[in-house]
């Protein structure tokens, strides 16, 4: 099984805070602080978000043999950012 090294999450990290606007905790007003939001924020009309996710293995197993529907399982093992 290969692992990811540890600099996949630095890689990640600069990816992101290299996209965002820079803005000095100082300086940082009310008008930059929506403006920030904006950015980081994802919006509401993504397309995971149109799902219907559940939490509950069961639940999902009796929805779906109502409604005849295949179930779509997320599964992972370990760390989110492959950190060992």
């Amino acid at each position: 099984m290969k692992r990811f090294s540890t600099s996949v999450p630095l890689i990640l990290s600069a990816f992101f805070l290299g996209n965002t606007p820079a803005i000095p905790a100082d300086d940082l007003t009310e008008s930059a602080f929506h403006e920030l939001r904006k950015v980081l924020i994802p919006p509401e009309d993504e397309p995971w978000k149109t799902i219907p996710w559940r939490l509950s293995l069961l639940d999902a197993q009796a929805e779906a043999g109502t409604v005849q529907k295949p179930i779509f399982i997320w599964a992972m093992n370990g760390h989110p950012l492959g950190c060992v």
